[in-house]
This record gives structure tokens, C-alpha cells and sequence, in this order.
């Protein structure tokens, strides 16, 4: 290819009429007369030299080997500093800008400038962000992600679950992605620790198990929460919570009742004990324990606890239960935990009932009875010899208010009902409907005024009579009982 060629190839613009290969072309004894071609004597067609063609642009195969190229390149210089949470990007980049030029000169394509940027961007998405998943954890309406497999991706959106066309382009790309997931959450997965949660600064959670636990390949589950926190007016506006019912809770936080949020998977529990823990007054000490911090408080005064998972030798755990018990030696005037799983329900009850009125928790639970049950079993689990009748005395005594949570057929999460714990009958615990939910209606006053409205007058917090009234039927002409 002559000079004249190469620039305007460069210019991106084609030699008019075949002038500039006429200047070029070899000249004989005559002026423009072109010299004939050697003939050969084999009697073959003889050959020509031809010019270098232009390189075309990349399709979207071409951009994947280039990617895999050009990341693997990266991968082997850089090593597992990849994974750790303070790597340079812009060395990154530098670096996969000086890799893409090599592998582009051996290359029969081309990138045009105007994709060279976004081309990069992806690369360094790939390697230092979340790379396929960042458009979703980009997308507000995503509650959740799942991650089957590298080609196999699952999210929810308004409670419900899709497929989407998201895919990773191997599978090296797709562990490298779950790898700096959890080393940004300080956590990490191998072959003596093939499972861990996590929580990334965005308050995410996430969860990853591999072979041999699974079957197949990674999996990745990745929990999201809203940049804004839901408010109680939030909750108001989608029905979720009747204002009525809003009241009660915000009285019962402030009056230092002792709260157990209860639902099953998904319901939406931390999102209301959020809530709840917004009622509590600015000038409180307040202690959250978590094995993943999710709670975002707004008080000035809190301190927050997150559990330790044990090292790749199996030492150095520190569970909730230890939390629980090193919280009572910190002064606390309220002690908030994410969720009771086990030997801390023990630990909890006893904080509750030793002066540390005001505290809440989580439990996985379809009922309000199921949640006691579930508590019973958790104490038993502890470890320590207690008869049944003696736990059930510490949860009566303990425990004021359950609000119970209910994931409905269209993913709609709402509070079915809130219950009083009223005492005891013997063995059986007394529960009393303050609040409750119709299939398809709305949250509503039973009718019944609570007895707890008494210790919280003795506590300067009073409550309007017409809080509990009873939900007009209008079809039947009484109110609902």
C-alpha cells in the first residue's frame, strides 16, 4: 500500500476513480503506459502483487474474543490484586488500553474510536466492577438478583421474578465478578470455604456458594436495598400500613415496647423494623446487631455490630449470641437485632426482661404464633436447661407486640396483622388481635383496645380511644369485632 493509500484509509475516505493506484502504478518506456506482466513459462496465470486490504470493524464475536483477550492478558499480569479492594483503576485501564493496542495489531479488525471508550469502559467494568450485573445493580426496580449459572440470571422486580437476557461471557469473567463481590465485603469463597455472605457498601447483601455444595457451577444470590430507605409514609401510600396502625407502632416504639417483627422470606421484615427504629427518640443509645449490617438508622447516637464468620482455618467466629451478650456491657438503652436464628433467642429474652425495655427483632415466621414457637425452639437450641413452662414465662413477660408480615400472590408485602401478647392461660400464651388484615381488605382496628395502652400512659405516651375502633362494614351495617 503507497503512501497515498494509507492516508486515506487514516481519513477514513476512499481514492477517487482509481487516480491515485494510476499515479502509483509502475510506468514503462512510454509516458502512462504501464509495463506488461512477466509471463510465466509453466503457462499459469501470472501472479500480481496485491495491495493490503483495510481492516473491518468489529462485530460483536470479534469484540467478545477481543474482551477474553484482552482481560486474560490483564488477568495474568495483575493476579489476584484484582480482587483486592484498593486496586488502581487507572492503572487498570492503562493497562487494558496498552493490551487492546497489542492485540489489535495482530488483528484482522479494528475498533473505530467512536466505540474504543465504551469498549473500554465495559472491559473495566468487567474487571473492577460487577461487569454484566452492573446494569442491574444500576436499575432501582431490582430488588433482587439471582445468578444460577453464568448464562442463567433471574432478578425481581415489584415482587416478581424474570429471566433477563444478562449473561456473562465465560466462566473465569463470571467467578472473577463473584470473587471481588466478596472481597470488597471482606469475605472470600475456595475449596475449605465454599460458601459466604457479605455486604457491599451500597448496603446490598450477598450470598455465594460453589462446587462441591452445588451442583453445576457458582451460585450468586445478591439482596438489594433502595438508595432510600422506605418511611412510614411510604408504607402508608402502598397500603402496606393503615396510618391507624402506624400510630400504635410509633407509641409502642417510643413507650419502650418490646417489638418482634415476624414473615417469612421476602416479606419485608428489616424494611419495617427499619421503620420502627425510626420512632426511637434522637437522645437513646441504640446497639444493632447483624451478621450482615443492613439497618440504617437516622439517631445520632448508635453503635452498629456485625458478626464475624470464621477464618479459612475454622477460628475466630464471632456469632450473634456473642454480640448479644458483650451489647448489655455497653450501656445500651436499646438493643435492635437484625434477625434471632438460634442460641441468642435465650440471650435476647433475658435482655428484654432485665431492664432493656424498647428492644426489637426479626424472625422468620407465618404467624404470630408460629413466631412464639419458633422462639421456643431457637431457646432450647441455646443450650441451657430450661423447662417449656419457664421459656413460655419468659415470652410472655418479655415480648409486648408482634407484627406479622404477608407476601401476597402479586408480591405486594403487607402487615397482616399486630398482635398483643396479653400473658399467660396455663401453658398456652395469650394473643390478642389489635390489628388485623382481611384477604382482600384493608389493615384495620379490631375494635379492642389494648392493655399495654395503659403502660404506655404511665409512660407519657397516650393514644387517642378512636385508634381502635372497630372498621365499619358497610355491607353487614355493624362494625367488624
Amino acid at each position: 500500500m503507497n503512501l497515498t493509500e494509507r492516508l486515506a484509509q487514516a481519513s477514513g475516505a476512499k481514492p477517487a476513480n482509481g487516480t491515485a493506484r494510476r499515479a502509483a502504478a509502475p510506468r514503462g518506456d512510454s509516458a502512462g503506459a504501464a509495463s506488461p506482466s512477466p509471463r510465466r513459462t509453466d503457462g499459469a496465470t501470472p501472479l500480481r502483487a496485491r495491495p493490503d486490504r483495510p481492516r473491518k470493524v468489529a462485530g460483536a464475536n470479534e469484540l467478545d474474543e477481543l474482551r477474553t483477550t484482552v482481560r486474560a492478558a490483564v488477568i495474568d499480569e495483575l493476579g489476584p490484586g484484582l480482587a483486592a479492594k484498593g486496586v488502581d483503576e487507572a492503572r487498570v485501564r492503562h493497562l487494558l488500553e496498552k493490551r487492546l493496542e497489542e492485540a489489535l495489531r495482530s488483528s484482522s479488525v479494528t475498533v473505530p474510536p467512536s466505540q474504543s471508550g465504551e469498549f473500554l469502559d465495559s472491559l473495566v467494568a468487567d474487571m473492577l466492577g460487577w461487569g454484566p450485573l452492573t446494569t442491574l445493580m444500576e436499575d432501582a426496580s431490582v430488588s433482587e438478583i439471582m445468578c444460577n449459572s453464568l448464562d442463567e440470571i433471574w432478578v425481581e422486580r415489584a415482587g416478581r421474578i424474570e429471566l433477563t437476557d444478562v449473561r456473562f461471557s465465560s466462566a473465569d469473567a463470571y467467578r472473577l465478578v463473584i470473587d471481588r463481590m466478596l472481597a470488597v465485603a471482606g469475605r472470600r469463597v475456595d475449596e475449605a470455604a465454599p460458601m459466604a455472605d457479605g455486604r457491599l457498601p451500597d448496603g446490598s447483601r450477598v450470598n455465594a456458594i460453589i462446587p462441591p455444595l452445588v451442583v453445576g457451577g457458582p451460585v450468586l444470590t445478591i439482596r438489594r436495598f433502595p438508595e432510600q430507605a422506605l418511611t412510614v409514609t411510604s408504607l402508608i401510600a402502598c397500603e402496606s400500613l393503615s396510618t391507624d396502625a402506624a400510630l400504635f407502632l410509633e407509641a409502642a416504639v417510643r413507650g419502650k415496647l418490646n417489638v418482634v417483627v415476624s414473615g417469612g422470606t421476602g416479606t419485608g421484615k428489616t424494611t419495617l423494623l427499619n421503620v420502627l427504629s425510626s420512632f426511637i427518640p434522637d437522645g437513646e443509645r441504640v446497639i444493632t446487631i447483624e451478621d450482615a449490617a443492613e439497618l440504617r438508622l437516622a439517631q445520632r447516637h448508635v453503635v452498629t455490630l456485625e458478626a464475624r464468620p470464621a477464618n479459612i482455618e475454622g477460628a475466630g467466629q464471632i456469632a450473634i449470641r456473642d454480640l448479644v451478650r458483650n451489647a448489655l456491657r455497653m450501656r445500651p438503652d436499646r438493643i435492635v437485632v437484625g434477625e434471632v436464628r438460634g442460641g441468642e433467642a435465650i440471650d435476647m429474652l433475658q435482655a428484654m426482661n432485665t431492664g432493656h425495655e424498647g428492644s426489637m427483632t426479626t424472625v422468620h415466621a407465618n404467624t404470630p404464633r408460629d413466631a412464639l414457637s419458633r422462639i421456643e425452639t431457637m431457646v432450647l437450641m441455646s443450650g441451657v436447661e430450661l423447662p417449656l413452662r419457664a421459656i413460655r414465662e419468659q415470652l410472655a413477660s418479655a415480648i409486648d407486640v408482634i407484627v406479622q408480615l404477608q407476601r401476597r400472590t402479586d408480591g405486594s408485602r403487607v402487615v397482616s396483622s399486630v398482635v398483643e401478647i396479653q400473658g399467660r392461660e396455663g401453658d398456652t400464651i395469650t394473643l390478642q388481635d389489635v390489628f388485623a388484615r382481611t384477604p382482600t381488605g384493608p389493615l384495620h382496628a379490631t375494635g379492642l383496645r389494648p392493655r399495654c395502652a395503659e403502660t404506655l400512659r404511665e409512660r407519657g405516651v397516650t393514644l387517642a380511644p378512636s385508634l381502635f375502633r372497630g372498621h365499619l362494614d358497610t355491607s353487614l351495617g355493624r362494625k367488624k369485632q
